[in-house]
């Protein structure tokens, strides 16, 4: 038996890409799986849930938390995995790109964990697992908007862990490097002179087994950080 099984994850951004293998991959495990994308539809059974929910929606977000906590109990897992990428000059840069990459990136997770935290430190135990970027603490040329959010959710999950430590709560920061995902499809990596050609790219399933990793540790064990790239 895992040490997952009959436990409730959150899964955001899991229609698609690394959120959707993260579900999968903790499904497999035995999880009870609440899965959060803006283009789900409504469904449930025993054990796997999807609710439609933009992240960025602050009414909404806190409508699931009091559906999910009514309904299964207060969630083990909240996995923050939904976000948005744009790669642009800093000049060619719009505000409006900008602040869609800070709602999307920065905004959704603070307003996920504003919502599951307090419940799950209620509860005293609980894991929340952030999926950030190489671009959360490593620079490159045209990433002036996504690094913001991204650099700006690291600094929310160091003052998680700051807050939190002793309540019996765990955070963590998963920063995975070029991962093939449909973001890049619109850039063409394959073509572009510096960046990771798909084929070499790590996998979704590669950043859910890492997610996974911090989310089967001891209960006494806190994983603040884990990086992971291509070879």
């Amino acid at each position: 038996m895992s040490a997952l099984t009959g436990r409730i994850a959150v899964v955001t951004g899991a229609s698609r890409g690394i959120g959707a293998a993260t579900a999968a991959l903790l499904a497999g495990q035995g999880a009870r799986v609440v899965r959060l994308a803006r283009t789900l539809v409504e469904r449930r059974d025993a054990d796997a849930m999807d609710l439609p929910c933009d992240v960025t929606d602050a009414a909404r977000v806190s409508a699931v938390a009091g559906l999910v906590r009514a309904e299964w109990g207060v969630p083990d897992m909240v996995v923050n995995n939904a976000g948005a990428f744009h790669l642009a000059p800093f000049e060619d840069t719009t505000l409006a790109e900008f602040d869609a990459q800070l709602d999307a990136n920065l905004r959704g997770p603070w307003l996920m964990a504003r919502a599951f935290v307090p419940m799950m430190r209620e509860a005293g135990r609980g894991a929340v697992v952030t999926v950030g970027s190489v671009a959360d603490h490593q620079a490159f040329p045209g990433n002036a908007a996504y690094a913001s959010s991204k650099f700006g959710v690291r600094g929310l999950h160091e003052t998680l862990v700051a807050e939190y430590r002793g309540s019996g709560l765990r955070f963590t920061l998963v920063s995975p490097g070029p991962t093939d995902t449909a973001a890049w499809d619109a850039v063409d990596p394959d073509s572009r002179e510096g960046f990771t050609p798909r084929a070499r790219m790590m996998r979704p399933e590669d950043v859910a087994a890492a997610v996974l990793f911090a989310l089967s540790r001891p209960a006494h064990v806190q994983v603040d950080w884990l990086r992971l790239g291509p070879a």
